[in-house]
Order: C-alpha cells, then structure tokens, then sequence
C-alpha cells in the first residue's frame, strides 16, 4: 500500500469505530497484565468469564500470591493450559513485588523478564495502560496485515515493525486494537467477509470473498 492508502485504511476504521478498545476485562494495570498472560490461546470471552471471579478475588500482586498457584488453578480451570498460567501468574505477581514495588512496569524489557510476558504481551500492557504506541502482533493483526497487504511480513516481529514504520498519525495508538477488531469479526480467517468490509477496494486480497445468497 502507498502512505496515502495506508492513511485511508485507518482513517476507515477509525471512522467506523472511534473508540476502539482491548475486549479483555481489567480494573487496574496489574490485572491487565494477568488477563493477557492468561488470553495466549484463548479467547478473551472465556478469559473474561474466569478473571472475573478471579478480580473479585485478588486484584493485586500481594493478593495472588496470597491466593496461591492451587486456588488460581481453579479460578482459571476453564481456560487453556491453565496449570502453566496459574504457576506464572503467581510468579510473575511475586517478580513484581520483589522487583518493582508490586507496580507493573511501563518498560517493554522490564515486562518481557516476567514470567509468561512475551513481547505480545508487553505491547499490549504498554498500550493499554500507559498509552505507548506499540502493535501486538496476534493472529488477526498477522492475518489481515499480511492479506490485505497493509504490512507483510514473515514472522510477527517482522509485521510489527512494518507496522511501526507505515501507521501514521493520529492512528497510532489505536491501530492494534482496529486491526485485532477487523481480523476477529470482518476479516476472519476462514471465510473472511469482503461483502462488509470498509477497506476491501485498498485490500490486495482477492478473490474477494462474495456475499451470502
């Protein structure tokens, strides 16, 4: 796509949904944290419908570890690779009480030596609670940039820094949450829906999927 392309893609989106924001369910940065830990390979549905109880519960780092890896377990049971999560949740609400005053840090290296933070994770911490221009690159956002031909790349890494170089302003800071939104209920991955998509005529992908009879 050409900068102006790019620019009008965004400036769709952002006309069709002015305010978008994560799905996930939090109440402060730390159970931000805790809920994207726990979204890896889920969705945020489920996790929302765990954490919820879990918040109710323990909503900072020196309750979870009170809670105990065991009664997390159980909070989470529902969600995938649960016994891993647990374990990590609670350690990385230890690291944080240790390490850093039981505040999460609004630092992408910082984030990323918790246990179970990846650099996905930190991005999204970094956006949603501290406002950062950065792009965690899930599934959705490395399907639609790579289909649609608005920032391809190999790996997500590599789509994330054609992102970081091509998103201009003011879209910036909520260019990750539009492509997740675009990715999760127009351009899905199986059967992705052209016929209602605001950006399809700047979209490389074709043949475009038609409208159902």
């Amino acid at each position: 796509m050409t900068r102006a392309q790019v620019f009008e893609f965004f400036r769709r989106l952002a006309e069709d949904n002015p305010a978008p924001e994560t799905e996930l369910e939090f109440v402060n940065p730390y159970t931000l944290l805790v809920a994207v830990v726990l979204s890896a390979q889920a969705t945020d549905a489920g996790v929302n419908k765990a954490t919820r109880r879990l918040f109710a519960v323990a909503r900072t780092p020196e309750q979870m570890v009170a809670l105990g890896e065991e009664q997390v377990k159980d909070y989470i049971k529902t969600i995938g690779l649960f016994n891993t999560k647990a374990k990590n949740v609670v350690a990385l609400s230890q690291a944080l009480i240790d390490d850093h005053g039981s505040q999460v840090p609004a630092d992408r290296d910082a984030l990323e030596k918790l246990p179970g933070v990846g650099r996905k994770t930190a991005n999204v911490v970094m956006n949603c609670a501290f406002g950062a221009e950065t792009f965690a690159v899930d599934t959705h956002i490395f399907r639609v940039s790579n289909r649609t031909g608005l920032a391809p790349g190999k790996t997500p890494l590599a789509v994330e820094q054609q992102l970081d170089a091509k998103v201009p302003q003011p879209f910036r800071l909520g260019a990750h949450h539009w492509l997740i939104l675009h990715g999760r209920y127009v351009c899905k991955a199986r059967r992705p829906e052209c016929w209602r998509c605001v950006v399809r005529d700047l979209c490389a992908y074709e043949p475009k999927t038609p409208a159902p009879c």
